[in-house]
């Protein structure tokens, strides 16, 4: 997929992301990867995107098993898979799971697990995960078998759910096409769904043990605990009809002219004050950027305090655009009262900010269903507060954590002059592909949004591939082997090609929604787009990820205009254009392999009689069209 690249330069490690092993029965394809399966698919179409058995730590923490005895039988028209897993948790406690999974041409998909602790495990949940896509899939119809017996007819979620759209379930089962359903029979527990494009991940899961029980808890000494997935695909025997946007694999993608159309959105960076030093040291390299926004991120609970405004005023000086102070209120004395006190710091210090975002801090903590909220003061009640000690400043609200906390505590928008939150993509799994499948969730996220607050004038951001605070547990996970690792506070990917095809394609994915400022990195550190002393490219090195927000910047206020991508799974396109100048084609390819793509109706001013060019690995390019 990759031959020819440093794979250092695509994912910024020479950590190896294990190649799925491509089993069939049938018409059935799957992917198995690290003992569980991916992209379950049908003569083609997709059925499940997954399905996992899953091991969670007290801070909601992904383990990695070891996995031993592995068993791979390829027959002609079936396959069988066995393998032990092993937990290694706190305190020498260690949990075991024997694995077995059977596909027959014909017969049903089954993949059942028995964990047995001989020392007593605790965990936040351990079991099967099934994960249901969302493209083709959102708003269809679905039918629910309830674990006290009768079924409901009922849809997947359109808008994204806040809470659990579905409850006490025993089997789900949907239209995977015109002539194709699929059954997934869960035994063993009790399971529920939840619509996880909260967190942008492009699924739906379904997950043991209800959220409403208490978490964690623990597997006792000797214990088994059995359960089974049973996929069963009912065929009509009528041809199946795959989705018109599926290309053949690795065969060209064709773009077409589109009808939406836009204004690019501005470009911010976040300075937080332990990288203002640096961010002044790189002043060159922030010149050469151009965002329009600055996001400055105060934290009092961090230790923030008075010297923090005077860097911000300094790093403001240097710079011709907008500028905002992120605050998360810590709400130990009234709203008012540290409001006031942290205007007085900043009107002192010569830090005179465009924009206020106020939040408490307490709200970037997540309160999963069965939770009780967290004590905090009434939003309206603080943002008087902010109104009271920043006169004449615009005040946004929403949240310093994720669309998730947003969509659960949805603030009152009255006070807002607009709305912000971020999104992540390593919350719940962290391999190449689950990140970048991320990116397909967020039009779901940005029409929820304006479904919820209208018009209202909307932010994005900071969202990075690293974890710049964890809503589900009590820290972000470190990362100091540069690994794939959820939750991480460091990504390698960040400082790669992969991070900078995210990036663009985050951009590409949001446009239609009118942001009034997009924000996707840093200037300096661990989210920034240039190199720290402490890795292999020489300190102050720009970061793949310069370029793609260095172009968004510089195409921010521009026209766009729809490109249509026939695989917009594997390249996205816009077209850009300035009164006065040439369209620019913009493409990025968020895949591993080289991909052709035929132009259509685009030519190029470089090639203006070439029809087709290849796209390298996670490439992000631009051209400029003869018309």
């Amino acid at each position: 997929m990759t031959t020819g690249i440093d794979p250092f330069q695509l994912y910024g490690t020479r950590e190896t992301d294990t190649p799925p092993v491509r089993l069939t029965a049938g018409r059935l394809a799957v992917d198995f990867k690290d003992g569980n399966l991916r992209t379950i698919k049908y003569d083609g179409a997709e059925v499940l995107r997954a399905v996992s058995y899953l091991v969670r730590d007290r801070d909601w923490g992904t383990y990695a098993p070891s996995i031993s005895d592995l068993q791979i039988d390829q027959r002609l028209d079936a396959f069988a898979v066995s393998y032990v897993a092993r937990c290694a948790g706190p305190g020498d406690t260690e949990l075991a799971i024997d694995v077995r999974i059977t596909a027959q041409a014909g017969e049903p998909l089954i993949f059942e697990a028995e964990a047995l602790s001989r020392t007593g495990f605790a965990t936040n949940r351990c079991g099967f995960c099934i994960l249901h896509p969302i493209v083709g899939v959102a708003g269809m119809p679905v039918s629910i078998e309830h674990v006290d017996g009768p079924s409901e007819e009922t849809q997947f979620p359109d808008l994204i759910a806040p809470w659990q759209p579905f409850k006490d379930m025993r089997a789900i089962t949907h239209r995977v096409t015109p002539s194709v359903t699929a059954e997934c029979r869960m035994e063993g527990d009790i399971f529920e769904m939840e619509d996880q494009r909260n967190w942008s991940d492009a699924s739906y899961k379904t997950y043991v043990r209800p959220l409403a029980l208490p978490w964690p808890y623990r597997i006792s000494v000797g214990e088994p605990i059995r359960q089974r997935i049973v996929l069963s695909i009912r065929d009509r025997g009528h041809p199946s009809i795959a989705p018109t946007s599926r290309s053949a694999e690795n065969g060209s993608i064709t773009l077409s002219s589109g009808s939406r159309s836009g204004v690019m959105p501005p470009i911010g960076l976040i300075i937080t004050p332990q990288e203002a030093k640096a961010t002044l040291a790189a002043r060159d390299r922030l010149a050469e950027i151009g965002p329009q926004e600055l996001l400055f991120h105060f934290d009092p609970d961090a230790g923030h305090g008075a010297d923090a405004f005077k860097s911000f005023a300094a790093v403001a000086a240097l710079h011709s655009g907008g500028s905002t102070l992120e605050i998360a209120l810590p709400c130990r004395q009234t709203p008012l009262a540290e409001a006031t006190q942290i205007a007085s710091r900043m009107q002192a210090a010569g830090f005179n900010p465009d924009a206020i975002v106020i939040s408490p801090s307490v709200d970037r903590q997540s309160t999963p269903p069965g939770s009780e909220w967290p004590e905090c003061p009434p939003l309206e009640e603080v943002y008087a507060a902010a109104h009271a000690a920043f006169p004449g400043m615009r005040l946004g609200g929403g949240m310093l954590s994720y669309f998730t906390e947003l969509n659960r505590k949805r603030v009152p928008a009255g006070p807002l002059d607009f709305i912000t939150h971020c999104t992540n993509p390593i919350v719940h799994a962290a391999d190449d592909l689950s990140v970048m499948q991320t990116l397909e969730a967020l039009p779901f996220i940005t029409r929820s949004v304006r479904a919820i607050y209208g018009n209202k004038p909307y932010r994005i951001g900071p969202s990075t591939i690293p974890m710049r605070q964890n809503p589900y547990g009590s820290r972000t996970m470190d990362n100091p082997d540069g690994g794939r690792i959820a939750m991480a506070n460091t990504d390698p990917r960040h400082s790669a090609r992969f991070g900078e095809a995210f990036a663009f394609g985050y951009a590409a994915r949001v446009l239609d929604v009118g942001l009034e400022c997009l924000t996707l990195s840093a200037l300096t550190g661990p989210f920034g787009l240039i190199a720290g002393k402490s890795e292999p490219s020489p300190a102050g090195a720009t970061r793949p990820i310069f370029n793609s927000v260095a172009t968004l910047a510089r195409l921010a206020g521009s026209q766009w205009r729809e490109c249509i991508s026939s695989e917009p799974t594997s390249v996205l396109a816009f077209v850009t254009a300035r009164t006065g100048e040439r369209r620019q084609l913009h493409l990025v390819n968020v895949t591993p392999a080289p991909r052709r793509i035929e132009l259509g109706p685009f030519r190029s001013v470089d090639q203006p009689k070439s029809d087709a060019l290849t796209l390298g690995a996670y490439a992000v390019t631009s051209a400029t069209l003869t018309d």
